[in-house]
């Protein structure tokens, strides 16, 4: 079933505004929004590199020694999506990305932060540089070494509490969250505004950068059972303050590393039965072996596609290669994968709550470029105006409804769409 066609109106398919394009373009409403960028962040020589090469076939340095990465490394990862294609009894062709046995890959931005150490939201080792690259993700993955085999500076040792790496983050974004509030309360209090305004007016635009709003903040305020007069604060009130708008504005998920070993299995059976962690999400997580098995399939000898929960030896592997293969399987049979995968898509999907829609065709296979070109990710709660938006703003200016392919109905401007929808956009445009 397809798109019934409205006589009178424009009907658009996103490839006519889009076209050879960038996936990571920052342009803004003139055919493509800069994909969601997760980063990755961690304390040396966790495998975070490790992580980002698996996840996108990169080759960024690795090493058990400090700052292996200075600069922050920008490479192309994927999140799976049901492609909506089969429904339509069509055959879907990407303008980016790519779809495998009715799997589609949508590509995202996966950021490699560098310079976590002690004080950097004072701006100690790459601090303001590393703070100014974390605040540009939309979502953090925190790699953690949960076999506990390194210490606070990366060093190797052995017994080391992961949870210690855990808390030493969230209190280096907390300080961070804190000084700009501070400043903000400093704002309001000197009467910088020009005359007597809401508190929460002047720390969202002190903290603007961290994408909150005047009525979040209040919200957070009274949520706390706080007056909205800074003067009545304690410090740990205001840091109460800094903490939830930092849980609310950069959403965290803990990718539990070499979760290979028995002490990692150990440390987080621990932490995830500890309810001072209830708040976060821990994915279990091998990095080596997803890059493993990458190369393997790469090389012909394994058959594995991203994510997938089972892999299978189709070559000819040494004795030492089919070995370590096999170790392999068994922590990926024990839990359902290698945890890279998962880590992404929790991080983008459950954690930031975006949705992916594909822009519906009323021609189906008249269109010269092909069907289902595109799957757009957008944040919670997108509108179909939204969504017209995102792929130009002609389209937005210029909707008129859209269409729900796979009801036939019309929708309106301000329907909120739902994870998967196929929507055709109406138009004057």
């Amino acid at each position: 079933m397809r798109c019934a066609a409205i006589r009178g109106a424009c009907h658009v398919t996103a490839w006519q505004y889009a076209v050879e394009r960038d996936p990571f373009s920052p342009r803004i409403g003139d055919g493509w929004v800069m994909s969601y960028r997760i980063g990755l962040v961690g304390k040396p020589s966790v495998g975070k590199s490790t992580f980002f090469n698996a996840a996108t076939m990169n080759d960024v340095p690795e090493g058990a020694y400090p700052f292996t990465t200075i600069d922050p490394a920008v490479g192309e990862a994927y999140v799976r999506v049901p492609c909506a294609a089969p429904e339509f009894d069509e055959q879907c062709t990407p303008s980016v990305g790519f779809c495998d046995d009715g799997t589609r890959f949508v590509p995202v931005k996966l950021v490699d932060v560098a310079g976590l150490i002690p004080g950097a939201h004072e701006g100690k080792g790459l601090g303001n540089q590393f703070l100014t690259d974390l605040n540009e993700a939309d979502v953090l993955l925190h790699v953690v070494d949960f076999s506990g085999e390194t210490d606070h500076e990366g060093e190797p040792t052995a017994g080391h509490d992961p949870r210690e790496d855990i808390d030493f983050l969230e209190r280096e974004l907390d300080q961070w969250y804190l000084d700009v509030l501070e400043k903000g309360i400093e704002r309001y209090e000197s009467g910088y505004h020009g005359k007597a305004g809401d508190v929460e007016a002047d720390l969202a635009t002190q903290m603007d950068a961290f994408r909150t709003s005047e009525e979040e903040i209040k919200q957070v305020i009274l949520g706390l059972g706080l007056d909205l007069d800074p003067d009545s604060w304690s410090g740990e009130e205001t840091l109460a303050i800094a903490r939830e708008l930092r849980l609310r504005t950069k959403p965290m998920v803990i990718v539990a590393n070499k979760m290979d070993t028995p002490a990692a299995q150990d440390n987080y059976d621990e932490i995830v039965d500890d309810p001072a962690y209830d708040h976060l999400t821990v994915v279990p997580a091998s990095a080596h072996a997803e890059k493993a098995l990458k190369r393997g399939a790469e090389a012909g000898v394994v058959d594995y596609r991203a994510g997938d929960e089972t892999f299978e030896i189709v070559g000819d592997p040494s004795a030492d290669q089919r070995a370590g293969l096999e170790q392999v399987r068994e922590f990926v049979d024990d839990y359902g994968g290698t945890g890279v995968q998962s880590a992404l898509e929790t991080a983008l999907f459950d954690e930031l709550g975006a949705l992916a829609v594909f822009p519906g065709s009323a021609n189906g296979r008249a269109d010269s470029q092909g069907v289902f070109r595109d799957c757009f990710i957008l944040p919670e709660g997108a509108t179909t105006e939204a969504f017209a938006s995102h792929i130009h703003s002609d389209l937005g200016d210029g909707l008129l409804h859209g269409i729900d392919c796979r009801s036939g109905c019309q929708i309106g401007g301000d329907h909120e769409l739902d994870h998967r929808d196929v929507v055709e956009l109406v138009t004057t445009s």
